[in-house]
C-alpha cells in the first residue's frame, strides 16, 4: 500500500498549533460556558481540517483495506468449507474401511461353512463310490412287496435329496464367497478413492490456510499503517468532543440554551421501540433514509457473527461488527462500499447526529438509529438492543451529513 508522505508534518502542525492554543487558554482570564464551548468547537474544526487534508489517502487505504477483509473472509470460508468437506471424506472412509472388515469377517466365516460342507461333499462322494450308485429299478424288483419297495424308493430319493442339498449347499456358499471377495474388492477401490480424495483436499485447504494467513498479515500491516495516520488526531478529537459534550452539560444544567451546532433531542414519535433483538419498529417520524436504514438492519438481526462478513459483499451469510453497520448505512443510501471500523471513524461528518450516530475506533464500531442501538456485542451477531451493549467511551462519534 502506498505510504502517506509527509503525513507526519501535517500532524505535528494542527497538533503544535492546538498546544499552544491551550496554553494561551489557561492563562487568559476565566470564560464563560459559551465562550469555552466556542473555543473548543474551534479547535476541534482545526483538526477536523487537519482530517481532511489526508482524506483522499485514507479513502484509498480504506478501500484497499476493506478488500483485504472481504478477500480474508472469503479465503476463511473456503477453508472452512474444505474442511468440513474432508471431514466427510474421511468419515467415509471411516465407514468403507468398517465395512470391508465387517465383509473380511464374514468371507472368514462363509470359508469356514464351505470347508465343512465340502468335507460333507467329500464324504458322501466316497461313500458313493464305494457302494455303488443305487438302482432304483433294481431295488423295487428286489423287493419282496410293495411296501418295501415304496420304503426302499423313499429311502433312496432322501438320500439323493440330502446328496443333492450338500452339492447346492457347496455351490451357494462359493459363490457367496465369491461375492463377498467383490464386494471387497469395490470397497478398496472406494477407500483408495477416498484417500486419494483426501490428499487433494488437504492439500486444499493447507493451501487456503496459508494464504488466508498470509493476506490476513497484510491486512494487520495496512491497518496497522493507517491507524498510524489516525492515532493522533482520532485521540486529539475524542479529548475535544468529550469536553464539548461536558460543556454542553453544564449549559444544560445553568439553563442556558443549547449551542447550535448539538442534535435536537428525539420525540416520542421520532424513536425506534425496541420489539425484540430481530426487529426494531419504524417510527412515523422518521425520515425515509432512517426508515429504510432500520429496515436494512432488521433484515440481518437474525444472521450470526462472521469475521470480515458484509466486506466481501453485502450479501452475506453472516456479519461482522463493521459489516453489520455499513449494511445498515447501506440501506438509508448513506455509504456505497463497506468500511472497516477505523474507516468509520473517518467517515460523515463528527460528533453525534440527530438520527443516526455511529461509534467506532481501531477495534469495535457500533451505531444508533432514531436512538436505538444496533450492536455485535452481548450477542450472536448484529441485533437490536434496547440498552447500548458497548460504551460510548473510547469511541469517535460519527454522524451522516444532515442526519
Amino acid at each position: 500500500m502506498r505510504p502517506l508522505a509527509g503525513t507526519s508534518r501535517w500532524l505535528l502542525l494542527p497538533a503544535t498549533l492546538l498546544l499552544l492554543a491551550l496554553c494561551l487558554a489557561t492563562s487568559a482570564p476565566a470564560e464563560t460556558l459559551r465562550e469555552k464551548y466556542d473555543a473548543a468547537q474551534g479547535k476541534l474544526d482545526d483538526v477536523r481540517e487537519s482530517q481532511r487534508s489526508v482524506a483522499a489517502t485514507l479513502a484509498e487505504q480504506n478501500q484497499a483495506i476493506d478488500t483485504m477483509l472481504g478477500e480474508v473472509s472469503r479465503l476463511r470460508q473456503q477453508q472452512t468449507a474444505l474442511e468440513a468437506e474432508l471431514a466427510g471424506k474421511q468419515a467415509e472412509l471411516d465407514g468403507a474401511t468398517a465395512e470391508l472388515e465387517a465383509e473380511q469377517e464374514r468371507l472368514a466365516r462363509i470359508r469356514v461353512r464351505l470347508q465343512r460342507a465340502l468335507g460333507v461333499l467329500r464324504e458322501r462322494l466316497v461313500a458313493i463310490y464305494e457302494a455303488g450308485s443305487p438302482d432304483v429299478l433294481n431295488l423295487v424288483l428286489e423287493s419282496e412287496s410293495w411296501s418295501q419297495a415304496s420304503v426302499r424308493a423313499e429311502y433312496l430319493s432322501r438320500i439323493q435329496d440330502y446328496d443333492d442339498s450338500v452339492a447346492d449347499r457347496v455351490k451357494g456358499l462359493r459363490d457367496e464367497a465369491r461375492t463377498a471377495v467383490e464386494r471387497m474388492a469395490a470397497i478398496r477401490a472406494q477407500l483408495k478413492e477416498a484417500r486419494d480424495t483426501i490428499a487433494v483436499k488437504e492439500r486444499e485447504a493447507d493451501d487456503a490456510r496459508a494464504e488466508a494467513a498470509s493476506r490476513f498479515a497484510e491486512l494487520k500491516a495496512a491497518q496497522d499503517e493507517r491507524r498510524r495516520d489516525l492515532e493522533a488526531l482520532e485521540s486529539r478529537e475524542a479529548a475535544l468532543n468529550n469536553n464539548l459534550a461536558a460543556i454542553s452539560e453544564q449549559l444544560s444544567a445553568s439553563g442556558a440554551p443549547a449551542p447550535a451546532g448539538a442534535p435536537a433531542p428525539l420525540t416520542p414519535g421520532q424513536r425506534a421501540e425496541y420489539i425484540s433483538g430481530n426487529q426494531a419498529s419504524v417510527p412515523s417520524g422518521a425520515p425515509p433514509a432512517v426508515a429504510a436504514a432500520i429496515e436494512a438492519a432488521n433484515s440481518i438481526a437474525s444472521t450470526p457473527y462472521v469475521w470480515g462478513g458484509g466486506h466481501g459483499s453485502f450479501s452475506s451469510s453472516g456479519y461482522d461488527c463493521s459489516g453489520a453497520v455499513s449494511f445498515a448505512l447501506n440501506g438509508g443510501g448513506f455509504l456505497s462500499s463497506p468500511l472497516d471500523s477505523t474507516g468509520l471513524s473517518t467517515w460523515g461528518e463528527a460528533g453525534p447526529g440527530q438520527w443516526i450516530t455511529v461509534y467506532a475506533n481501531a477495534g469495535h464500531t457500533w451505531v444508533s438509529i432514531a436512538g436505538l442501538a444496533f450492536d455485535t456485542s452481548g450477542g450472536a451477531g448484529p441485533r437490536w438492543h434496547a440498552s447500548p451493549p458497548s460504551s460510548t467511551e473510547g469511541f469517535i462519534a460519527r454522524h451522516p451529513p444532515g442526519y
